[in-house]
């Protein structure tokens, strides 16, 4: 039974710990997306690409299926030109090709070329080395509560449409 005490108690979440509030995560968060954005500019400085055109590597490799030109238009919101361009470049480069899968002639499908996956792994390699030696700091329950926060972070700002859009 509840006291007069538990009663008094606002039900709230607990007191986050010291070095957790939003202005910390956010420090920290726009620091990772700094770090990733150099090497993610660096990959496409070194392989005549785009910034944009790295955005739609990893959205092509990262998509749960196959990925039109028109979902990759919505994903890194650019008009219908803007994603040709980018995709003429990236087939031209090598890194996609475009495929006709469907019994609808129409449709076509990107997919990252086999062929460009052994450059962007040793350009990144140092990536997955640092993740690595990062995630060994960890134990399992700790990565499974930081899995899950990126999950739900990234289901978060899936649904924030930018302004005028």
């Amino acid at each position: 039974m509840a006291t007069a005490e538990d009663r008094e108690q606002p039900t709230s979440r607990p007191e986050p710990p010291a070095g957790s509030d939003l202005s910390s995560f956010a420090v920290h968060l726009r620091r990772l997306n700094g770090e990733l954005n150099r090497l993610m500019q660096g990959f496409a400085g070194d392989h005549g690409l785009h910034a944009t055109d790295v955005h739609a590597l990893a959205a092509i490799l990262d998509a749960e299926e196959p990925m039109t030109p028109g979902r990759l238009r919505e994903h890194l919101g650019l008009t219908s030109g803007a994603v040709t361009a980018c995709v003429d470049r990236l087939e031209r480069a090598g890194h996609i090709r475009r495929v006709r899968e469907s019994a609808d002639r129409r449709v076509v499908h990107l997919h990252y070329a086999a062929d460009a996956r052994p450059a962007a792994r040793v350009y990144f390699r140092p990536l997955a080395e640092a993740t690595r030696a990062a995630t060994d700091r960890f134990d399992q329950d700790e990565l499974a509560v930081v899995l899950r926060f990126l999950a739900v972070l990234n289901e978060e700002l899936s649904g924030i449409k930018p302004h005028g859009r």
